[in-house]
């Protein structure tokens, strides 16, 4: 079983200056805060072709960046793959092969006649992974992104090595997250939207959560939040850290949802960290 390590790390920043701080693991009170990483090359979106793999009878438009172990990035509800932080990414692929993706009705990606859920977009993950030549990736989950990497780890436990948690919640449908519940039936209902969006809504909308199955998750998971987060609010995840064992949790002092938009160096320095930790030396 695994040791119990809920770790809670507070990264400050001024809104016109952001800090150069990194992970602190709390457990070892004198490590040294990391620096910022600075060998990257900025990568971009629109030089970047996109590919196509055909999944669960849908065609998906990817992206990938960089080399080395895989990274799948799981986008949040009405994003796409151009919606991600250049610099973020960035950061990730200069360590990492990453490879950003679009749910299917999504951006590149099509659709079908069949009724989206959260489950689907978890299987439609698990396959992009086995069809891109791998039997597992890390994954890397935002807001609707990790509703559905928690599915995914839940129903493909084998498909994902380390996976990090951006923006949480185990359901749209408790007191916390009353500002996102309505933003979400607002989105189900509007006819002006399009499908794609109004459909990942009614999956929001339908998905039964996950706190019940989040103790049997043996994957390594750290989970992030803004403190400033009123969508997901941090509680969210500080519950979801007690019921996840050996889990990580940093909260990031003053940033909202999503708050790799904001703080691009300071969330690419902590993923960096965390997939870092217990690799073996090339």
């Amino acid at each position: 079983m695994k040791r119990i390590q809920t770790i809670l790390l507070i990264i400050a920043f001024a809104v016109l200056y952001l800090a150069a701080s990194g992970c602190v693991d709390n457990s070892e009170p004198n490590q040294e805060v990391a620096q910022p990483h600075q060998n990257y090359s900025l990568v971009s979106f629109s030089d970047t072709p996109v590919r196509y793999a055909n999944i669960n009878g849908v065609t998906l438009g990817y992206r990938e960046f960089g080399a080395g172990e895989p990274i799948l990035m799981i986008p949040g509800f009405s994003a796409t793959m151009d919606g991600w932080n250049e610099t973020f990414i960035s950061i990730l692929a200069s360590k990492y092969h990453v490879y950003t993706y679009d749910h299917r009705g999504m951006g590149y990606s099509s659709d079908n006649n069949v009724t989206h859920t959260i489950p689907m977009y978890a299987n439609d993950a698990a396959g992009l992974i086995s069809a891109l030549g791998y039997d597992s990736m890390h994954v890397y989950g935002a807001s609707m992104g990790s509703s559905t990497s928690q599915q995914l780890v839940i129903d493909h436990p084998d498909r994902v090595r380390k996976l990090i948690l951006d923006s949480n919640t185990y359901s749209i449908q408790i007191p916390e997250t009353k500002i996102l519940f309505g933003l979400i039936k607002g989105s189900a209902e509007n006819s002006t939207l399009s499908k794609g969006i109004q459909e990942e809504a009614r999956a929001n909308l339908m998905w039964n959560g996950s706190f019940d199955n989040l103790s049997g998750i043996q994957n390594d998971v750290m989970l992030v939040v803004g403190t400033d987060d009123v969508l997901t609010p941090d509680v969210i995840s500080t519950r979801m850290a007690g019921q996840i064992n050996g889990s990580w949790l940093v909260r990031f002092k003053g940033l909202p949802h999503t708050g790799y938009h904001y703080a691009p160096v300071q969330y690419g320095e902590c993923a960096l960290t965390f997939l870092g930790m217990n690799e073996t030396p090339a």
